[in-house]
């Protein structure tokens, strides 16, 4: 599990690999991960947008950008939390994810939160410093 807080908005970031979506002998490889968002303020908060920077064990990357999650844009009212699964592939055995949501609070304010960096690891492989 990965953690970042930033202005009292934790992210948590669990990611597993999933070997049955996955093929090694074809360079695939299958990651899903569970994200969780929890407003931990005073002040109601929505998540708007979205940027991940995905990468792979040569050093490859991709930027992904895009509205809200799973099609959502979430509002978290003081204590409140949202989680969803999503998923990444790889054409190496091993990556990094790291990113940044788009917040808005309810009077207006814009700000950004940072994604923890998190690891995709395939198990028993050797780790690679991406």
């Amino acid at each position: 599990m990965y953690r970042a807080i930033t202005r009292n908005i934790q992210v948590t970031a669990t990611p597993r690999y999933v070997a049955e979506r996955s093929e090694p002998d074809q360079g695939r490889h299958f990651w899903a991960y569970t994200i969780e968002v929890a407003n931990l303020g005073q002040e109601t908060v929505q998540l708007k947008a979205r940027h991940w920077i995905i990468t792979d064990a040569n050093g490859r990357t991709e930027e992904v950008h895009g509205a809200g999650v799973v099609g959502e844009e979430p509002t978290l009212p003081p204590g409140g939390r949202f989680e969803y699964t999503s998923g990444v592939p790889l054409n190496t055995a091993t990556g990094i994810i790291r990113g940044r949501y788009e917040m808005v609070t309810d009077t207006g304010e814009a700000f950004s939160i940072e994604i923890p960096a998190f690891s995709l690891d395939v198990p028993d492989v050797r780790r690679v410093l991406n």
